[in-house]
């Protein structure tokens, strides 16, 4: 007879043998979602007998865990602003570092706001489902990341006050806003291979490097500046998350597109990670 405590402990030492960082958190997560329950119960779950196909279940999880596939990849799932996202290989995983875009989006006030590339929709639905009058639209280039969004949308309950656009940021978009937002791809060429394998290999490029990358990551940026004024109203916002070095380079971009009022936001962790300005007439 396997106990759940058996199962762990291989898993744990599995995953550490193979240099995976967080190598308990990991398997914790991974065990309990073999056994369908709750993480938080996973301790209780502990002591009890597993079925073989439970082991068989959590066996695989730890094989892709290895190959150094994300573990909200595997789970399908992550947890972001106190609502579950689903995640696929199609999109850009909801990191916790991008809750303070939404925290500075919600400290603006807003009816309508406009996500570009919003990969699984985590941004423009977290918004969406916290200002229960507001209507949104969603923009990628991915329509396999926009069918994601559309799910979430639709387990969230907000999917008739969404919209998607299949396009290259505001290609098909028209009328305007009272926020924009955004979480471009913000990783150069150059640092591409710096990256964790988890990111490198795992996650949508398309969704990390800008197109077209001159060595700055701040492709991205430059578009969004030189168009969200024309699809903001007078006193809306825009609102972007950015790299740790990048806070001066991409104020600088909003300053020269004529934004007031810019503002740089530290995460919790004291790191640069969001751009507010202006749209002032």
């Amino acid at each position: 007879m396997t106990t759940a405590a058996q199962l762990l402990a291989a898993g744990v030492a599995q995953l550490r043998a193979a240099g995976i960082d967080g190598a308990p958190r990991d398997a914790r997560w991974l065990l309990a979602h073999a056994l369908n329950i709750d993480a938080a119960r996973l301790i209780l779950a502990l002591p009890d007998p597993v079925t073989d196909a439970q082991a068989q279940r959590f066996a695989g999880m730890i094989t892709a865990r290895l190959r150094h596939q994300p573990v909200a990849q595997i789970l399908g799932a992550r947890d972001f602003w106190g609502r579950r996202f689903c995640v696929t290989p199609d999109v850009l995983d909801p990191r916790p570092e991008t809750e303070t875009l939404i925290q500075t989006a919600l400290d603006r006030q807003f009816d309508t706001v406009l996500d570009l590339g919003t990969g699984s929709g985590a941004i423009v639905l977290t918004l969406l489902a916290e200002r229960q009058h507001a209507r949104g639209v969603g923009v990628d280039l991915s329509a396999a990341a926009l069918r994601v969004a559309g799910q979430n949308a639709r387990a969230l309950g907000v999917q008739d006050r969404v919209q998607w656009q299949c396009c290259d940021w505001f290609a098909d978009v028209s009328g305007q806003f009272d926020l924009i937002v955004s979480n471009p791809p913000y990783i150069s060429v150059r640092e591409l291979g710096a990256l964790s394998a988890e990111l490198r290999d795992w996650e949508p490029r398309m969704a990390l490097v800008p197109d077209g990358d001159d060595g700055t990551g701040l492709g991205a940026y430059r578009v969004i500046c030189a168009r969200a004024r024309d699809y903001l109203r007078p006193g809306g916002w825009l609102v972007v998350e950015i790299g740790a070095a990048q806070g001066q380079a991409v104020q600088a971009l909003f300053a020269a597109a004529g934004f007031a009022s810019i503002s740089l936001v530290q995460d919790m962790s004291g790191h640069d990670r969001v751009i507010a300005g202006q749209h002032t007439p």
